[in-house]
This record gives C-alpha cells, sequence and structure tokens, in this order.
C-alpha cells in the first residue's frame, strides 16, 4: 500500500505553506494572445495535485473562481463550503458513489472551503486534483479567519475551528 511519504516522494509534493496539505503544478496554460506571458500573469487554466493528511488538512480559504476538485486516491474527504448569508454544506468528496460521495466536486467561486479527511480511513492521506479556468494565481488566495468566520456563520464552529489554523 502506497503512504503519504511515498507518494509525496513520487509525485515531487511540495508543502503549501498557507493552505496546508502538499501539492505540485502540473499545468499551467498561458494566454498566447494576453498581454503578458510572465509567470504573474493570469494563466488560462492551470491544475495541481494536491494531497492532504489529518495533520496537513486544506484550511479554510477562498478563491475568485470555480475549482474543481478530483479524487484520485487514497480515502475520502469531507469539504466544508460557506456561501452567501451563513449558509454552508459538506460534500464528500470519495471513490464510494453508493455512499453518495463524488469522485469530483466543483467549488464555486467566492465561496469559503476547506477540506480534511473523513477519520478512521485506511491510507491517512488523499491524493486530489484540481483545475481552474481562468487559472489560479498567488493573489487570488484569501485565507480564512477563524473568528470571523464563527461569527458569520457560527452553525458550522466546529468545522470552522478544525479548519482553520490557531490565529
Amino acid at each position: 500500500m502506497l503512504t503519504a511519504d511515498r507518494v509525496i516522494a513520487l509525485l515531487g509534493l511540495a508543502p503549501l505553506p498557507e493552505e496546508g496539505g502538499f501539492f505540485a503544478r502540473t499545468h499551467r496554460l498561458a494566454d498566447p494572445g494576453g498581454p503578458s506571458t510572465t509567470p504573474d500573469a493570469r494563466p488560462l487554466a492551470t491544475a495541481i495535485y494536491y494531497l492532504i493528511t489529518p495533520e496537513a488538512f486544506s484550511a479554510l480559504h477562498r478563491l475568485p473562481g470555480d475549482e474543481i476538485f478530483h479524487f484520485y486516491l487514497g480515502d475520502p474527504v469531507e469539504q466544508l463550503r460557506l456561501g452567501q448569508g451563513g449558509a454552508g454544506t459538506i460534500v464528500t468528496i470519495g471513490p464510494d458513489l453508493a455512499a453518495g460521495q463524488r469522485p469530483q466536486a466543483v467549488v464555486p467561486g467566492g465561496v469559503w472551503q476547506g477540506t480534511c479527511l473523513v477519520p478512521g480511513g485506511p491510507h491517512g492521506y488523499a491524493l486530489l486534483g484540481t483545475t481552474m479556468t481562468p487559472g489560479f494565481t498567488d493573489a487570488d488566495y484569501e485565507g480564512g479567519q477563524r473568528d470571523a468566520l464563527i461569527a458569520a456563520y457560527p452553525a458550522y464552529r466546529e468545522w470552522i475551528v478544525t479548519l482553520t489554523r490557531q490565529e
């Protein structure tokens, strides 16, 4: 059985500092007709590998554009999504279709999102991929602040505490 450390080594994943987890950029499509093809220019599309463990979860954050998640292997994950007016939902991304899990999920732009492993899985990690179009830039990332999110979404307090780091 593959371990998290082995997957990290095989795919050349690196720590993702603010969000948590491990990643490797696998695709960046520049706009050949755009004003700039520098690394800071907005790409047309981006894709990454993304691995989480019980300790290295995806902290609550939001992005301006839609993000498509793809499940590859390991344990299923639970993803908290917080939208407008205090509304929230939990989506399970994984391979067990009969249990309601889905191998692909779309997080709409502007929605707070955070992801952790479903407890008790045999692997101790999940390997996912994400795709964005237009593509991701570092300036897009907005990290969630625990106290502000709890004030806006009090019904999800426990989830927010789980999916944020101490400020």
